[in-house]
């Protein structure tokens, strides 16, 4: 697919909750969702993995950057979909199980995978975040996990965690569910560079990085992979885990009492 072929492709693309423009060899992926937050439901999903396969069926495309809107990245999963109460039929809502497969796509494409982030990441954001293999950041960005306040925990977020920021501080981001400025989070690696102009920062390190053959960045992803301890059986773990919880009927009703009433878990009164 030539570079003309990609730009016809992105063009062709019809996204409800995303928006796929390319520029030479940089396929973009801006996530749309504002009505919702920028939260990640099952079409989203599937929608950067379709973007996904065209990039990857592409010869000339290097790079694939996810975006997402000013002052808000990604806040995680849909709780719409997850109570239940979307216009999405049950068989439709978020599978977990999907939602790991998009992360270790982003740590096993032959493309690499930008993440410019301009805002909040919350919880499953921080996911795509810390699985993308570089991540630009303006100062203004701020990132936490936010599960723990509603009886769950970030089980698919914390093996990539872990790998861009170590075990300690995932572990206090989990427990006192704070969140973290972008000066603090380029301090301890969760970004690769703070700035003020991501875009200026971005074509700079295109023009390197599209100096690579597309075999040698597959060559180096799957290097440094088996250099590293998540497995499937760690992937497996995760996903089991955020079913098990997310059944429990006490995290289904902080939920719900969110969605239904604006009702946070620490404002219930039982």
């Amino acid at each position: 697919m030539t570079m003309d072929e990609l730009d016809r492709l992105a063009a062709s693309m019809r996204s409800e909750n995303l928006t796929v423009e390319a520029n030479g060899r940089m396929l973009t992926l801006r996530i749309a969702r504002t009505q919702w937050k920028n939260s990640i439901n099952a079409a989203l999903i599937r929608e950067i993995g379709a973007a996904l396969d065209a990039a990857e069926d592409s010869s000339t495309c290097r790079l694939v950057v996810l975006r997402g809107e000013p002052g808000c990245f990604c806040t995680g999963l849909d709780f719409q979909e997850t109570a239940g109460v979307s216009d999405v039929p049950p068989s439709d809502t978020v599978d977990i199980d999907k939602f790991m497969a998009l992360l270790r796509r982003f740590a096993t494409s032959p493309k690499i995978i930008v993440s410019v982030v301009d805002g909040k990441v919350i919880a499953g954001g921080v996911g795509l975040v810390a699985a993308s293999d570089l991540v630009l950041t303006t100062p203004r960005s701020e990132f936490s996990l936010s599960e723990a306040l509603w009886g769950l925990l970030p089980c698919c977020v914390t093996p990539y965690l872990i790998r861009r920021i170590g075990f300690q501080k995932c572990y206090s981001m989990t427990m006192t569910t704070l969140p973290i400025s972008a000066e603090e989070a380029h301090r301890f690696n969760l970004v690769d560079e703070l700035t003020d102009n991501p875009d200026d920062s971005l074509r700079k390190l295109a023009l390197r990085l599209n100096l690579l053959e597309q075999e040698t960045i597959a060559d180096l992803k799957s290097y440094f992979r088996k250099m590293w301890i998540i497995t499937s059986e760690m992937e497996q773990t995760a996903v089991q885990e955020t079913t098990r919880l997310s059944a429990l009927p006490r995290v289904r009703r902080n939920i719900t009492n969110y969605v239904q009433h604006g009702l946070f878990p620490w404002h219930r009164k039982d």
